[in-house]
Parts: structure tokens; C-alpha cells; sequence
């Protein structure tokens, strides 16, 4: 692969890093809400295995907001609510406290099959968050969120992000090395007799800890967050080079046959493309010109029975809209057979994380 092959698109300028956040929820839904497209493959049954929701001070993501996203046209079965720091407990043992947004997504969820039963299964699955450091003494909190969750919790994840360049701007990090902690790797070794996968979110670089981790408990189901963490701010603007070296730490990982992998999150700001500071957002076009290398490696290295497309929205609405996502995917993997689309739209997740698998 060449250096044109995964440069900055045109239309871009480049700014410094200044963190995830540009546009606020409300703001977002105006500016994507500039371009619609209708939805390629329409039939094509869709599990989106990784989103959020909140109300807070960030803004409100709930259902009618994430509704209004789905509902572009494409056929989203059911999602995946992943952890993000919302509705913990405000009282109680800080270790307990993430047992609340458990609470805060099955209460969601309950509440939302209540009241849609033929809509689409909203957080028919939850990732939830427990701090792994904990060592032995995480059990109690597992429990409790097993307790919590009921049949929707499907797994726990611990973010393990850490760069020392600027995308750390505006937020704390992981400590270095923390999938090799020891006492993280003690409160590890709780997840997989319990039924629960682990979801893996660090940045390129890190992925040699992650192969570690894989080849130290084969036997544990883990998910490698947003393609593995593609980096292209400072100092990881060197787009041939930064390809270079994720595609062969990617190869590593992706030799571990306990390891799935989630393809997104490519639309998050760190990923340096500079969509957010366009007028207009980018069209599927743009997005599946930009992208392609990357999901094709990702489908090489892992197979189709490995792979599922996720949506990290509202995250990755920072650069496009939800029906737009699905597209970009969708023209990238228009070649492909009926039997590994079924594997990346819906099969794979329905897999992974124990789900209904769709019909038709």
C-alpha cells in the first residue's frame, strides 16, 4: 500500500487535537441531518454490537434520539449498550458504583421492550464496566452485575487506552501497560467462568499487550474495540507509517483464535481525518474511500466469522450520520458473498454475545 492510499481526504485542513468532542448531541443532529442518503441493501439484517446512551451533562442520547438514528432506513434487529460512564451509583463502595449503569441499561432496555415489542431489540445485550485492578476482590462486583444485568449482561470492559502524544488531550488515561498488570490480570482470569466476553478498547500501539493477554488465557472470548485503535493525530500523522505499524500488530492479534473483532469507531476524532470541520457532513463516498484499507485488512487478517461492523454512535456521529455509517460499510463490502455479509452485519455479534440471530 502506498502513501495515497490512506491520506487525508481532500476538503480537510489540519488542526490541533482538542479532544472527542465537537459538536454537542443537539448540534449533531442538525449538522448530519444535512445529508441523508437512502440505505444500500436495505434487507440486510444489521445487530449493531457497540453503541451508548446517556443523559447527563454531556447531553441526552436516549431512546428517541438513538431511534432517530436507526431509523434511516437500514434494518437494525437488535444493539449492544457498551459502557461509557453513565449512571453509576452516587453512593456506596466506589467499586459498586459501576454496577449502576447496568441498572441504568437493563432499566432501558425492560423499559423499551415494554413499550416496542415488534421494534428493534435495543440493548438486548450490555457491556458493562468493572474495574479489573481490583484483582480477586472483583468477583463481588461481577456478581452484583450479573445479578443486575440478568441474561443482558454480556460482558465487562476495563479501557486499557493509553498514548503519551495528544490523545490524551482532555481526558485521563489507563496506566501503561494495564493488560499486563498482575492484579488486572487476576480480576481477568473472573470473566470467562462466569460466561462474560471481555471487550478490549486501547490504541495501536498497545496491541502487543493485547496478544499477550490472548495468548496467556486462550480460553477466554475477548472483542478488540474500534478496529484496534487507529491513531492519526501527533504524533501519529504519519498515515502510511501509522498503517504500516497497526496492520502488523493487527496480524498478531489476529493470530489468537479467541478474539473477535469490532470494525469502528473509525469516525472518532482521534482518527485525525477532520470530517467534524467540514460545513456538510461526509457522504458514504467519502467515508468508504477514506476507510477501505482499513476494513479490508481488518476482514483479511480476522475472516468474516471473526468480524462485526459496529456503529460507536453517538461517538462516531462526530464525523457522519447513522444511515451514511452503514453505507460506507456497505459499498466497501458489496463484493462480498450473501453468507459473509450475514457474519459481519449480524452473525458474528449474534455469536459473540449470545444474541438472537436474525431471521431472514
Amino acid at each position: 500500500m502506498n502513501s495515497n492510499d490512506v491520506s487525508k481526504p481532500a476538503g480537510t485542513t489540519h488542526v490541533p487535537f482538542r479532544g472527542t468532542t465537537h459538536r454537542k448531541i443537539d448540534e449533531l443532529a442538525i449538522w448530519t441531518g444535512l445529508l441523508s442518503e437512502e440505505a444500500l441493501e436495505p434487507a440486510l439484517p444489521i445487530i449493531d454490537p457497540h453503541h451508548h446512551i446517556w443523559d447527563d451533562e454531556r447531553g441526552r442520547y436516549m431512546s428517541s434520539e438513538l431511534m432517530q438514528d436507526i431509523s434511516s432506513g437500514h434494518r437494525v434487529e437488535a444493539t449492544v449498550f457498551v459502557q461509557f460512564n453513565t449512571g453509576y451509583r452516587k453512593d456506596g463502595p466506589a467499586s459498586m458504583q459501576p454496577v449502576g449503569e447496568v441498572e441504568f441499561a437493563r432499566s432501558f432496555a425492560d423499559d423499551w421492550a415494554m413499550r416496542k415489542p415488534n421494534g428493534p431489540r435495543l440493548c438486548e445485550g450490555i457491556i458493562g464496566h468493572a474495574d479489573l485492578t481490583l484483582g480477586d476482590d472483583v468477583q463481588a462486583v461481577l456478581d452484583a452485575m450479573a445479578e443486575a444485568g440478568g441474561e443482558r449482561l454480556k460482558g465487562i470492559r476495563h479501557g486499557a487506552t493509553w498514548d503519551s502524544g495528544s490523545a490524551g488531550y482532555g481526558r485521563t488515561f489507563a496506566k501503561p501497560h494495564l493488560l499486563s498488570d498482575p492484579a488486572f490480570r487476576r480480576g481477568f482470569a473472573k470473566l470467562a467462568p462466569m460466561g462474560l466476553t471481555f471487550d478490549a478498547w486501547l490504541f495501536y500501539p498497545q496491541l502487543p499487550d493485547l496478544v499477550s493477554l490472548l495468548r496467556d488465557f486462550p480460553e477466554a472470548p475477548v472483542v478488540m474495540d474500534h478496529a484496534g485503535g487507529l491513531l492519526g493525530v501527533d504524533p501519529h500523522t504519519d498515515r502510511a507509517t501509522v498503517f504500516d505499524a497497526w496492520r502488523e500488530n493487527l496480524k498478531e492479534v489476529a493470530r489468537c483464535p479467541n478474539v473477535s473483532a469490532k470494525i469502528g469507531g473509525l469516525g472518532m476524532l482521534y482518527t485525525g481525518w477532520d470530517f467534524h470541520l467540514r460545513d456538510t457532513p461526509p457522504s458514504s463516498e467519502d467515508l468508504a474511500a477514506c476507510w477501505r484499507p482499513y476494513v479490508e485488512t481488518c476482514i483479511d487478517l480476522f475472516g468474516p466469522e471473526r468480524c462485526m461492523f459496529e456503529s460507536n454512535f453517538p461517538v462516531d456521529k462526530q464525523t457522519c450520520g447513522y444511515g451514511v455509517l452503514w453505507n460506507a460499510f456497505k459499498r466497501i463490502t458489496e463484493r462480498f458473498s450473501p453468507s459473509e455479509k450475514r457474519a459481519l452485519y449480524s452473525g458474528t455479534a449474534a455469536r459473540v454475545y449470545r444474541l438472537e440471530q436474525p431471521i431472514g
